[in-house]
């Protein structure tokens, strides 16, 4: 049977083509006496937020004017205007949750919204914006080690100082 010259140079791109798949598959495998296990997730692994600068974080609160939506008792911030007061006050905050959680709500607000208290917008995503692409990690890790050193200010001699009235979201 005689073939074409077109037949052979198909033939030979069949081959090519097969050879290389194959030496594809060959590099995906672990090298020899390894397990693909090896390099997965530890078992017992958790991530630790790394400790910040809380005063590092206050000037980083500055610096995206959180202020301009969230109160914080007992600090010297501009208060939220009116319009401006989307987010809860954040003075008791700091003993009520882990750094995680405030990461999450600095880099993802949109994750867990709570309903009824006015922090979600109408398609009911996070009225907070995301910061991500105007503050570095170092920033998010100070300013989550200021939100944890939060406290409220002490109770007037009345007695009057009230608690917070929560941060918007659950885990």
């Amino acid at each position: 049977m005689r073939h074409s010259p077109a037949y052979f140079g198909l033939a030979a791109l069949v081959v090519v083509v097969a050879l290389g798949i194959a030496a594809l598959s060959v590099r995906a495998q672990p090298a020899p006496g390894m397990r693909h296990d090896d390099h997965g997730t530890p078992k017992d692994w958790k991530f630790v937020w790394p400790k910040g600068d809380p005063g590092k974080g206050r000037e980083a609160f500055v610096k995206l004017e959180c202020y301009s939506c969230h109160e914080v008792k007992g600090e010297t911030f501009p208060a939220p205007s009116d319009r401006g007061k989307v987010g809860p006050e954040l003075s008791a905050m700091g003993p009520l949750h882990d750094a995680e959680y405030f990461a999450e709500a600095i880099v993802n607000p949109g994750a867990v919204i709570e309903s009824g208290k006015g922090y979600a917008a109408p398609d009911r995503s996070s009225k907070m914006p995301s910061y991500n692409d105007s503050v570095t990690v170092q920033e998010v890790v100070d300013l989550v080690a200021f939100l944890r050193a939060l406290r409220p200010p002490a109770a007037s001699p009345a007695g009057t100082q009230q608690p917070s009235e929560g941060h918007g979201m659950k885990h």
